[in-house]
């Protein structure tokens, strides 16, 4: 393969389009967000503030001046301190409004006195105030490198190729987020049906004045106060959730309606739907704010001239990122932007390239063997439109990857762009040349190619099979440990709605530790034996249409259908990487991509039963059963 990237046809070059050159790519990059201005931070100092905050505020007893009822102000600001979370990571213009609304409400609480915060106090709002100012900085740095990538671009303003304009951005986020803001509601509308039932009965019952006669602990959630009204006429018994409030002897008011019979100073529990509430509408919120973003950033480069660069693009194996370069950085040295994309039209051609349009099938195999013959994809010619800066988005057009230049792409991207920052994560393209003149050197990629993989394989008579290492089993075994603590936890006391969605969550948190204690996969004669965690698969050779490993998955796709066979997880690559392991996994899916690829390589026997294996879900499934029974009669 030449090291010279595939260019893209002068017909597709927009006239008056400048380069994007590494002398002004330099000062782009060095206008990115500083190292102490990263997101991890400030997350992390505000997590801890928010936690020492809430751990020092002082306990206050429930009383019939200060009843222990629902605070909806609290709620909300929960909510706004959870966002704030993911706003400083991925939303910085939202992140500096909710910051403030924050910082501004400590202050209120505290009757803007400093001395009455107290050191969880002080702690929050300079965590506050640091992530304000990273906020900032990064806000900055972004119309910074706007600027500079204006600059670079002249005066030369384009509009997105004809066709390009109607990609969609932000649907499934909206829909994800208006069916979580719905459940919100609900959660809502039944905390405000229980208040209200309360005060509606309240108004027409008796106020009495009592005193704490016994108070018996029933559960670790809920204890009984037995009261005797001050007359000594009639003795209640009522649930409290704060039995250290009253202690014998202690004066309560109370309200009753023949049985009905309340604590004035706990006038009723909505805390189920307050979480509810909480835990719908965080994510319900971010959900839909995401998608009205990237609808409006999609937007943005439709129908308007936009600053153009010549540049060079390269993707990912592993991570199917798009990295940028520098048009005359032809070795590929310093990757100066990263960011997922997805095609802008449903072909994923231009236009006048349709009488050529492939299937995504047919692409996907011409790829597949690109990487069998030993080659990563390549470094292509791209034009770039729209201004680069961290959280914009773009589009650009590009030879596809293959080598059929006459075949250009158009692509959008799908997420924010985010100016590259070296580490272990780093694509896998070139390196730097070891001397001046000399040719680049390709470094050794995380996805070996299948040339390798297939170079050191020797064909086989008997099934190959591999199957669940220490790493994996690790996994599976301290999920396993968890599924049993949390079992035993859900059985205990009361139901509640988030026991009842946990119970229902049971069967997926079963087939995950199925899975990682026991997946193996077989390859015959006739393709591949799936076992997961509730049976066993067979998949033939000629329905194979590739086969990855990423995040502690195994994907097997399936050739003229959507769906994917998957064993998750299948190990713990993160610990396993750092102590110098290597992974079953990963090595079953080298080998069979290798033979999918280079059919003499396979076994040439069926496997038998023995070889296969059985599932291990229904002996989970069993056992927790097991497990379940004895908590509940024990």
């Amino acid at each position: 393969m030449s090291e010279l990237p595939f260019p893209l046809p002068s017909e597709h070059i927009p006239a008056g389009t400048a380069a994007w050159r590494s002398a002004d790519a330099a000062q782009w990059s060095a206008a990115a967000p500083r190292r102490w201005a990263h997101p991890l931070g400030a997350v992390l100092a505000l997590a801890v503030g928010m936690v020492w905050f809430v751990v020092s505020a002082p306990e206050e007893a429930c009383t019939t001046a200060r009843p222990c009822a629902g605070s909806w102000p609290n709620i909300t600001m929960t909510v706004l301190a959870l966002l704030c979370l993911y706003w400083v990571w991925r939303q910085p213009l939202l992140a500096l409004g909710g910051l403030g609304t924050l910082f501004a409400a400590v202050l209120v609480e505290a009757d803007f006195a400093l001395s009455d915060l107290g050191a969880g106090g002080i702690a929050l709002l300079g965590a506050l105030g640091f992530a304000v100012v990273t906020v900032v900085h990064r806000i900055g740095s972004a119309r910074r490198q706007r600027t500079l990538a204006e600059a670079a671009a002249g005066e030369v303003r384009h509009q997105l190729p004809h066709g390009s304009g109607d990609f969609k951005r932000g649907r499934l986020s909206l829909v994800v987020g208006v069916l979580l803001l719905a459940v919100s509601a609900f959660a809502l509308w039944r905390a405000l049906d229980v208040v209200s039932g309360y005060e509606d009965r309240a108004a027409g019952a008796t106020r009495v004045s009592a005193k704490v006669v016994g108070v018996d602990a029933v559960d670790v959630d809920v204890s009984t106060l037995v009261v005797e009204a001050r007359d000594g006429q009639r003795r209640h018994t009522l649930d409290t959730v704060f039995p250290e409030d009253y202690p014998v002897g202690t004066s309560v008011d109370l309200v009753v309606d023949g049985d009905w019979v309340r604590l004035v100073a706990e006038p009723y529990d909505i805390f189920d739907w307050e979480l509810l509430l909480v835990l719908s509408s965080v994510p319900g919120l971010a959900f839909l704010l995401n998608g009205v973003t990237g609808h409006l950033r999609a937007r943005s480069l439709n129908g308007r001239a936009l600053p153009a660069l010549r540049v060079l693009v390269h993707e990912g194996e592993e991570d199917a990122r798009t990295y940028v370069y520098a048009a005359d950085d032809l070795a590929a040295e310093r990757p100066l932007l990263t960011f997922h994309s997805l095609y802008a039209t449903e072909a994923g051609r231009l236009p006048d390239d349709e009488a050529r349009v492939e299937t995504a099938e047919e692409e996907s195999e011409r790829f597949d063997a690109l990487l069998a013959s030993g080659k990563n994809p390549p470094l292509r010619e791209a034009v770039l439109l729209g201004a680069p800066y961290a959280g914009a988005e773009v589009a650009f057009l590009a030879p596809e990857p293959t080598g059929k230049t006459e075949q250009v792409d158009v692509e959008r991207s799908v997420t924010p762009v985010r100016p590259y920052a070296p580490g272990p994560l780093s694509p896998k393209a070139y390196v730097r040349a070891k001397a001046p003149g000399q040719q680049p050197v390709r470094r050794r990629a995380r996805r070996r190619p299948v040339r390798e993989v297939a170079d050191g394989m020797r064909p086989t008579t008997a099934p190959r099979s591999w199957t669940a290492d220490g790493g994996s089993r690790g996994v599976g075994v301290f999920l396993l440990v968890v599924q049993g603590i949390t079992l035993a936890q859900l059985l205990d006391g009361d139901w509640s709605w988030y026991k009842v969605l946990a119970l229902l969550a049971l069967p997926f948190f079963i087939t995950i530790v199925a899975t990682a204690l026991n997946w193996r996969l077989t390859a015959d004669r006739g393709g591949v034996w799936v076992r997961g965690g509730w049976r066993v698969r067979h998949v033939r050779w000629e329905r194979i249409a590739g086969v990855r490993h990423a995040h502690d998955t195994v994907e097997i796709s399936i050739s003229g259908s959507r769906d994917e066979i998957e064993l998750m997880p299948v190990s713990a690559g993160w610990f396993q990487r750092r102590l110098g392991k290597g992974s079953a996994a990963v090595d079953a899916t080298e080998a069979l991509r290798a033979m999918l690829h280079y059919p003499e390589l396979r076994p040439t026997e069926d496997a038998e039963s023995r070889d296969q294996g059985a599932p291990l879900g229904p002996v989970i499934a069993g056992f927790t059963l097991v497990w379940a029974a004895a908590v509940l009669l024990l």
